[in-house]
């Protein structure tokens, strides 16, 4: 489906894998994209194609259905060593960057909003699968943000 009008099909489909490229560079600091940040993305995919900004609703309706399949596509086209892989994801993610400015300031904004949310969904994944069975208490400072 052809999500935002003023884009080729080939530009949309590059879209639609912008919060896997996001996702994967977010996990990428221990240089592995582990199933709690998988999982966590694709709920967070989930939740955004039923409670996202109106502007992008039919864009994360499409995100939801094809971000396992691009995850899956995406590792393993990916480089294994960190570094590698970490300059492929920037690099992508900057010719992505080309298709948002084609869709006006207010899109633009709200797709980098929704980037940034999947970014720290998954940044937050690793971290807290580890505090809640390594540290399952409450600890001030630790694990409770100010």
């Amino acid at each position: 489906m052809k999500t935002f009008k003023n884009l080729s099909q080939q530009e949309n489909d590059a879209l639609l894998k912008y919060p896997v490229y996001i996702s994967e560079l977010a996990a990428n600091g221990d240089g592995i994209f582990d199933e709690a940040e998988k999982k966590s993305a694709v709920s967070l995919a989930i939740i955004k194609a039923y409670s996202s900004e109106p502007l992008l609703a039919c864009f994360h309706k499409e995100i939801e259905k094809v971000l396992e399949h691009n995850m899956e596509l995406l590792d393993k086209e990916l480089p294994k060593e960190k570094m590698s892989r970490e300059v492929i994801l920037r690099m992508k993610i900057l010719q992505l960057e080309k298709i948002v400015l084609k869709l006006g300031k207010r899109r633009a904004s709200a797709i980098h909003r929704s980037m940034n949310t999947f970014k720290e969904h998954v940044s937050k994944a690793h971290h807290n699968v580890l505090v809640d069975f390594i540290i399952p208490i409450s600890i001030p400072g630790l694990t409770e943000s100010k």
